[in-house]
């Protein structure tokens, strides 16, 4: 009897600690207009681009020859550029907005997040504010965008930035939590209904060199607009995109550029290590590596005014 009761006792427990762990852990979408007052305030505003609400911000001088577009990597939006804006802004047009399936843009109607349909929507977006001719930059996935459309429509980029970009097959030394279970089939679905705040900022600080940058106010960030209603959803269609991606017809893609080319790495990230770096480097002719011993996969944040120093000269 008392063996009985032990274990009912025991299980109620379980029980109960499981149902505050849900509630405490329980995250619903939360609308574009939720998110926009923090996330999406002045010099924010919205472009309809194939039917899709793109968030954008477009700074600095109207007669720029020639004005920079920034790409940002999964997961992530337009602000993790916000201080390579603030350093450039005062000489240069500096355009970047949230990809589709990140950001307050937020999913796609198409539901296509392959490279190509990316590549197309990073020109129909500078078709629709009225710029022919620019400069490229992208991190991470943005990276991979970045040299798809500069081979694509090489009239159109004069000049690439790539940023610890994808473009190689991976073998990756650490992988953010977050991204792990959304690539897990059986894991991912309950992500949609539930997101601990501790596993954002695990992800975020996997990525850095070093982590003790990473604050409450960028986790915050990175949270919320996970949040945004649809993302995590889309998360999961874009690494299921991933898997078809074609890694030998893309060397062969990148071996094609001739843009002149400027290549930024961490030597410290862990998701896409340093010797992809090198790759580029033998795979683009003429192109230039600099890479940062104290950095990880994002060096725009970690160390913006360093990594700017060096776009800076390259711009002119």
């Amino acid at each position: 009897m008392f063996l009985r009761r032990l274990v009912l006792v025991m299980v109620v427990t379980i029980v109960v600690f499981g149902f505050a762990g849900l509630a405490a852990t329980w995250a619903p979408d939360k609308s574009v207009q939720e998110l926009q007052t923090r996330w999406g305030s002045a010099p924010s505003f919205f472009v309809k681009v194939d039917g899709l609400d793109v968030h954008v911000r477009d700074e600095g001088p109207r007669n720029d020859p020639l004005p920079l577009i920034l790409l940002h990597g999964t997961s992530d939006s337009l602000h993790t550029w916000q201080e390579w804006t603030e350093l450039l802004r005062g000489s240069h047009r500096i355009i970047r907005m949230d990809l589709p399936a990140f950001g307050l843009t937020g999913p796609s109607a198409s539901g296509d997040y392959s490279i190509e349909a990316y590549s197309k929507f990073v020109i129909a977006l500078a078709d629709t504010l009225g710029v022919s001719n620019f400069a490229l930059a992208g991190n991470s996935l943005g990276g991979q965008i970045a040299w798809t459309v500069a081979a694509a429509f090489p009239e159109r980029v004069k000049k690439l930035i790539l940023i610890d970009a994808a473009g190689y097959p991976l073998a990756p030394e650490s992988i953010p939590i977050g991204f792990r279970i959304a690539k897990t089939p059986s894991v991912r679905s309950l992500m949609e209904y539930v997101l601990p705040r501790g596993l954002v900022e695990s992800s975020v600080r996997n990525v850095y060199a070093q982590p003790e940058r990473v604050t409450p106010a960028l986790v915050d960030r990175y949270y919320d607009l996970t949040l945004r209603k649809g993302n995590r959803q889309a998360l999961t269609l874009r690494f299921d995109s991933l898997q078809r991606e074609d890694k030998v017809r893309d060397r062969v893609t990148i071996r094609s550029l001739k843009v002149p080319t400027l290549i930024l790495w961490g030597a410290m990230d862990r998701l896409i290590p340093v010797d992809h770096a090198n790759r580029f480097n033998e795979d683009i002719a003429g192109s230039k590596l600099v890479v940062f011993d104290d950095v990880g996969h994002l060096p725009q944040q970690e160390d913006a005014a360093r990594t700017v120093g060096v776009v800076r000269q390259f711009l002119l």
